[in-house]
């Protein structure tokens, strides 16, 4: 189900207290679901997450994160920056690469950052800008089709990511003569799952391919990095991904694999499901258009959630004060982008909307503002965080036309 682990007077006093459309993020449920993911890999003393900064970049909740003892997973300077800004340090960094600047490399390994390397070239690359690490991360990409009994379905082969089995053994070589003394491996197979059998059947793999890499390098094997891909419910229907389940069954795959051994890591770098459900995008009627079918304008758009536009991902929405209305008005709920994708829900039964009435875009957390843009000159709207004594925080303005046009020359 989406998320209605808030009260409705919660986001009335927000939008008493400031104007829509903004974004608001529950410290309370962020923190919970952090604490859960560490109690359910309990079991592995190396456990680490390393919260994907791409889903929700703003510093206060990247605070909330190291405070919680997670780490960040960055791929690019200005993440990097954030990274360092927020006290970030060392191996508290994931930095995985994909088709990056070299400057970049430096920068990562003089942060003294855990290195992820997407492709066999960057092995060159990194020796020449940053130097070779003692330990490395390699990414895996096994090609074909990684699916079973559950319906998990990817397809590593379409994808532009990582090191193919037989380049993994040959980078292994080339770093071990670079004085690489043991090596992590990370793979990232399917998304948005809640199927409690991904992340298992991933641990085994890496598990096999890492250890046989290892026995034919004489490099050990330090972590495993299980990546993203566990998911969110974002539809009324569905049931969260059951963690302590999950957990439980890497668990089973780790034994399987390692025996007694207990000297290899497990890391993750969830993004969505840490703070998807735990966003709302805050946003008031204001507009009804009645020609061949009811479309219902609002004052956000597609840019400040693109999601519904560029992937038709359904966000539930809801009426502040209507729970329990009757859902009997059916709408297309639009925003005011000159692009006819621009809206949130297609033919969605609510129930009837005045105008000034708050509608609440669920499951926001996550790739939400973090994809904003200022297409039309539509401006990306204020983050606000309600705190867990039940304070309301602005952790970030809204945008004004000086920052549209602060850089131009």
């Amino acid at each position: 189900m989406p998320n209605f682990s808030l009260p409705d007077s919660v986001f009335a006093e927000a939008a008493r207290q400031f104007p829509t459309p903004f974004y608001l993020y529950d410290e309370g449920g962020i923190r919970s679901t952090v604490r859960a993911l560490r109690k359910a890999f309990a079991w592995n003393k190396g456990f680490k997450e390393y919260y994907a900064v791409k889903a929700l970049p703003n510093p206060r909740i990247l605070s909330i994160m190291l405070e919680e003892g997670c780490g960040l997973d960055c791929s690019s300077e200005c993440e990097l920056l954030l990274a360092e800004r927020v006290g970030a340090k060392g191996e508290d960094i994931m930095f995985s690469a994909n088709a990056m600047p070299p400057h970049e490399f430096a920068m990562a390994r003089e942060m003294n950052a855990i290195i992820n390397l997407d492709d066999i070239s960057d092995i060159e690359t990194l020796k020449n800008y940053g130097g070779i690490p003692e330990t490395v991360c390699l990414r895996f990409n096994p090609g074909g089709v990684f699916g079973g009994d559950n319906d998990i379905m990817g397809v590593p082969g379409d994808s532009k990511y990582g090191f193919t089995p037989r380049q993994i053994l040959e980078g292994l070589d080339i770093l071990k003569g670079l004085g690489v003394t043991g090596f992590g491996i990370h793979g990232f197979l399917a998304s948005n799952t809640r199927d409690a059998a991904y992340y298992p059947r991933l641990a085994a793999l890496l598990l096999d391919t890492a250890l046989d890499a290892s026995r034919k390098s004489g490099l050990p094997l330090r972590f495993i990095n299980l990546s993203g891909g566990i998911g969110i419910p974002y539809l009324p229907d569905e049931q969260p991904a059951d963690i302590d389940l999950i957990g439980e069954g890497v668990r089973k795959a780790y034994r399987k694999a390692l025996g007694e051994r207990d000297d290899v890591a497990i890391y993750t770098e969830l993004g969505r499901y840490m703070t998807g459900p735990h966003g709302w995008l805050v946003t008031r009627a204001m507009h009804l258009k009645d020609i061949h079918k009811q479309f219902l304008g609002v004052d956000a758009c597609a840019s400040n959630l693109m999601r519904p536009a560029m992937y038709g991902a359904y966000h539930h929405i809801s009426v502040l004060g209507k729970r329990e209305a009757p859902h009997d008005t059916l709408y297309d709920v639009t925003g005011a982008l000159c692009e006819n994708n621009d809206k949130f829900a297609v033919d969605r039964l609510l129930p009837k909307v005045e105008m000034g009435d708050i509608l609440l875009i669920h499951d926001g957390g996550a790739h939400g503002f973090a994809m904003g843009y200022q297409y039309n000159g539509r401006l990306r709207s204020a983050e606000v965080l309600y705190r867990q004594d039940g304070q309301y925080q602005l952790i970030r303005r809204a945008e004004t036309p000086e920052d549209y046009f602060a850089t131009l020359l």
